[in-house]
């Protein structure tokens, strides 16, 4: 919608969304720390259709924020731009004064009528169908001889990437050695470090920071002799700043800039690579966004912006188009000698780190923990342009809600359009908080014939970036598919576990750290639909007498609650939801010495009986760590979904289902059951916090609540 992005922080300015500070900051832990108050904070102004999409967060997103003063740099750095959803649909154009005004279901509902053509009937209906195809001829992108984002250009050893303001966000970013790995395993690694920082300040001060919120502009290597390469690929990929003009290029194997980087390896050459950061408004959300195979992110770009190509320079030192208006570009080659992820030096038949690559991480990430350190390629970087006076936007991820919520739930409605065309059962889905968009889909169906509710799962787990969800909750007209605790009561009341659950082993994301081996693990599927006639399984009837069972509440639930607190190992015992009982366990992060407690725990909470004690039915039993907050909304689900695998943490007995979500370590391995390294909460200090709130009293941000009441690195969860 926006041309570049300094016009899109003037249309946040002038709508009173964004606020400027001109007090010295640090981009070490002191930025991320602010904004990861900010983001939970009221947003200034509402979205379109917010309310009625998600009721828990529609509120949200606080302020953007302009630092004008970064300590190490003369570079503003803009934050939380796109934090809410009256920003993205700003950024989009579906805001009220915008090319599709009516927020994301508006563009949903354009892209709906141009994937589901209806062949006009009168001339007049021609003539309204010419109105909206014709302005795609101009989505393509376009080559110009000149750019913005070339006023300045640096190359040789005129390159120096620590003049970049790049944040470090959470304590143990770039820091393996915290998380128990080996120290030093980078030592030998060519370019790293800065020949005029002692080591010492560079451990200090350049540790650990990423590039967050750059497209990552890649071709595919049979396109090299291409002037204009079909394969031109946008991702957004965490990005390693480990010297002066090295990085490391972090991608999951499946993204297309992987892929990418495979073709130049088996040509046996380094691939090059553009990091852009900045330019038209809708570019960060294109680079995002899941789209189907042979649809460019430049098309979904041009269609964004108002059906306006994005002007495309060429780049100075690789054989790359660039956005023209962006504010930076790093321009480089990723070696094509880096061996494959899933090294752990601590494995006696690791081998050697080999050339090309480095030992990343770990990075405090979306999931909310820190995603482990791996084996990933080297990028020289061989120039740096940049406007005349360039800004800075970068992210933080980390529990949400962050900045990313805010783009993913953009693709959860904007793309739902797509995703009904492919799967026709889904008539509305929603992808909660609790989930990190992997780890949950709650679908809704019309139902029209028995186990519909399954076929639709399978093909959710078929389906393009679908295919990684974790568990994936369906219900019918009746449930408001955005409410997450109607959905959940639902599943309780309507899904017997003896009956209703499928299961089934097959890819998750990479960062799920309980899957027993990388990117595989169980996944869950939960029947909530009415049960009907030829659903009988495992013995159960359908329907069945009592399918629409008493739940137990957290008001009746007061004697059976008394008793599991009784059991041993157990912290504390509640019922945030009709149906479902949570356990606190006496566990936390990196606790060798209570291997398998909360299995024991689950096994012995299952073996009472909730009717013995007058409560109602209770299906879903899950045990957490002993930090995890059971009166909030969302922390005990997101602990429960991040922290189980289906497969070796599940476990049924008679028509209850309980779960082991409890923080664990690789001496939990049972045999055929593996437990991989277990990541911590990502956590600013207490003290970190207390300096964030001062800092956004004082530019008033905040008034005199308390702390938001997050993890700390004293109390993790």
């Amino acid at each position: 919608m926006y041309p570049s992005l300094r016009d899109f922080v003037a249309a946040l300015d002038a709508r009173g969304e964004l606020l400027r500070i001109k007090d010295r900051v640090d981009p070490v832990l002191e930025i991320a720390a602010i904004v990861d108050q900010e983001s939970r904070a009221p947003a200034p102004r509402p979205g379109m259709g917010g309310r009625k999409n998600d009721a828990l967060a529609h509120g949200l997103g606080g302020r953007a924020l302009l630092f004008e003063n970064v300590a190490g740099s003369d570079i503003p750095v803009l934050i939380n731009a796109f934090g809410s959803y009256s920003r993205m649909e700003l950024a989009l154009g579906c805001h009220e004064a915008g090319h599709t005004p009516g927020g994301f279901d508006a563009l949903a509902a354009r892209i709906s009528a141009l994937t589901r053509p209806v062949p006009p009937r009168t001339v007049g209906e021609l003539w309204e169908r010419g109105k909206e195809i014709l302005p795609l001829l101009r989505v393509p992108p376009r080559t110009v001889k000149r750019g913005a984002c070339q006023e300045r250009v640096l190359t040789g050893d005129a390159v120096d990437l620590t003049t970049l303001p790049v944040l470090r966000c959470w304590p143990h970013d770039g820091d393996f050695a915290a998380l128990g790995y080996p120290p030093g395993l980078n030592d030998a690694v060519p370019g790293l470090g800065h020949p005029g920082i002692p080591a010492a300040d560079w451990e200090a001060r350049h540790r650990g920071r990423y590039i967050t919120l750059a497209g990552i502009h890649t071709i595919h290597a049979k396109d090299r002799d291409d002037p204009r390469p079909p394969s031109h690929n946008i991702g957004m990929y965490r990005v390693q700043v480990l010297g002066k003009n090295r990085l490391a290029m972090h991608w999951h194997v499946h993204h297309d800039g992987a892929a990418h980087w495979r073709s130049w390896k088996a040509l046996g050459e380094p691939m090059p690579v553009a990091i852009v950061l900045g330019g038209e408004s809708v570019l960060p959300y294109a680079a995002t966004c899941p789209l189907p195979p042979g649809i460019s992110e430049l098309l979904m770009a041009g269609f964004l912006n108002g059906a306006k190509g994005i002007p495309l320079v060429r780049a100075q030192t690789v054989p790359l188009r660039v956005p023209a208006n962006a504010e930076i570009v790093i321009e480089g080659y990723v070696s094509h000698e880096a061996g494959p992820i899933g090294w752990d030096p601590r494995r006696p038949d690791a081998g050697p780190l080999g050339p090309g690559a480095v030992f990343e991480g770990p990075f405090g990430d979306h999931t909310g923990f820190y995603s482990m350190p791996d084996r990933y390629p080297v990028v020289t970087v061989t120039a740096v342009t940049m406007r005349e006076k360039p800004m800075y936007p970068t992210t933080i991820v980390g529990l949400p809600p962050q900045e990313d919520y805010w783009l993913g739930k953009a693709t959860e409605r904007v793309m739902g359009a797509l995703l009904k065309v492919v799967i026709h059962d889904v008539v509305d889905y929603d992808l909660p908080m609790f989930g990190a968009f992997h780890n949950n889909a709650s679908v809704r169906i019309h139902k029209a014939y028995p186990l519909q509710a399954r076929r639709l799962m399978h093909a959710i787990w078929g389906t393009g970036q679908m295919a990684w969800t974790k568990s994936v909750f369906v219900v019918t007209e009746e449930v408001d598919v955005h409410d997450p605790a109607a959905v959940l009561e639902a599943v309780a009341r309507r899904c017997r576990p003896s009956r209703d659950l499928e299961r089934v082993l097959g890819p998750v994301d990479i960062l799920d750290h309980a899957a027993p081996a990388v990117g595989a693990a169980h996944k869950l599927g939960f029947d909530a639909t009415p049960r009907w006639a030829g659903e009988a399984a495992n013995g159960v009837p359908a329907p069945a007498a009592d399918d629409e069972r008493r739940l137990a509440t957290a008001s009746d639930a007061g004697p059976h609650l008394a008793r599991l607190r009784r059991l041993a190992g157990v912290c504390d015992a509640a019922v945030p939801i009709p149906g479902w009982v949570f356990l606190r366990a006496d566990r936390g992060y990196d606790e060798p010495d209570r291997v398998g407690l909360g299995a024991r725990v689950r096994d012995a909470a299952l073996a009472l009986d909730p009717a013995a004690d007058g409560a109602g039915a209770l299906p879903y039993l899950v045990v957490v760590g002993r930090d995890v907050r059971l009166e909030d909304a969302v922390e005990p689900f997101f602990h429960w979904l991040a922290n189980a695998d289906f497969g070796r943490d599940l476990a049924l007995r008679g028509d209850r289902a309980g779960f082991d979500a409890t923080p664990r370590t690789p001496s939990d391995a049972t045999p055929g059951w593996d437990v991989r390294p277990w990541p911590p909460v990502v956590a600013h200090s207490t003290e970190q916090r207390g300096l964030a709130l001062a800092r956004r009293r004082g530019w008033g941000l905040a008034g005199d609540e308390s702390l938001p009441d997050l993890p700390t690195e004293e109390t993790p969860r």
